[in-house]
């Protein structure tokens, strides 16, 4: 294995290429997605509120809930 200056040369090589290949499979992902979000929206559904209850799946039950209540208070406190 060639190292310069300490750095084993193919490891980094090998890190570089793997990177770019996720890249590559994160940039056609991000495209498939925003096609799904193209169809809901086509279908009638709000791309803004699918998308917030999709963020919202991700969440903790816990931290969803508390999210909820603060929302709820504000909304509350701002009489909305």
């Amino acid at each position: 294995m060639v190292e310069i200056g300490g750095m084993a040369v193919d490891r980094l090589r090998s890190f570089v290429e793997r990177i770019e290949r996720l890249e590559e499979e994160k940039s056609a992902l991000s495209a498939d997605i925003r096609e799904v979000y193209g169809e809901a929206k086509g279908a009638g559904f709000d791309v803004g509120t699918l998308r917030q209850v999709v963020r919202m799946l991700k969440m903790d039950p816990s931290d969803r809930r508390r999210h909820e209540e603060l929302l709820d208070l504000y909304k509350r406190a701002l009489d909305l």
